[in-house]
Order: C-alpha cells, then sequence, then structure tokens
C-alpha cells in the first residue's frame, strides 16, 4: 500500500449560504490523499498501474466549479468521483478550505475534512 497526496490545489469558486459568497466567490484550497497499491507501477514503470494524479486534480477543479452551500457537498462529490474514476484507490481523504471565509474575524481558513473507503 501506498500514499498519493496532491496538496494545495488554488481554486476560486461559488460556494456558501450566503447571496454575496455565490455571486462574488471566493478563493478555495483542496488536499487529496489516496492510498493504493503501488508495487506494481514502483516495478513496471507505467501510468497505467498507478493513480493518475493529472485526473485527481481535474477531479477537483471540476466539481468546484457546481455551486454548492456547503462545503461537505463538495468534498462528497469529488471523493465519489474518485472511486468511480479511479479504481486503485482503496481510501482517499478530501480537504476542503475556503480561505478568508466571512464569519466577522481574522480567520485564514475553514476547512471540513471527509475520508471514505472503498466498498467491497
Amino acid at each position: 500500500m501506498g500514499i498519493i497526496k496532491v496538496e494545495n490545489i488554488r481554486v476560486f469558486a461559488h460556494h456558501g449560504c450566503l447571496k454575496e459568497e455565490t455571486k462574488i466567490g471566493s478563493n478555495y484550497r483542496v488536499d487529496i490523499e489516496v492510498k493504493a497499491d503501488l508495487k506494481t507501477s514502483a516495478k513496471t514503470d507505467e501510468l497505467s498501474d498507478t493513480v493518475d494524479y493529472v485526473l485527481l486534480n481535474k477531479i477537483v477543479k471540476e466539481e468546484m466549479q457546481q455551486p454548492s452551500k456547503l462545503l461537505e457537498t463538495v468534498a462528497k462529490r469529488i471523493l465519489t468521483r474518485i472511486f468511480s474514476e479511479e479504481k486503485l484507490v482503496k481510501k482517499a481523504t478530501v480537504s476542503v478550505s475556503k480561505l478568508n471565509p466571512p464569519i466577522g474575524g481574522d480567520v485564514d481558513r475553514v476547512t471540513i475534512k471527509m475520508t471514505e473507503r472503498r466498498k467491497k
């Protein structure tokens, strides 16, 4: 088993419960960690034998463009697509952070983190 991380994917998107948030948009950070068997790819040196992190980045960018009220909804969509499109992934963790959230204070980010395992 091995781990592949795609960290600090920066995206501008329109998520939030406030109308202003969905109209104006804001900056987000997404981090992904997937667990998969990487022994075969370590031997073959073939992209087809591993988890394609270019695809992981593409999934994040596409799902972040679909507006949602909650970051949990966005994270769940990302997880669903990862398991649907990358058969080697056994476990995935997605963190979605809203940078400079409008919560009336000096807050760097608000992050939600969700983890799922592939159903047998």
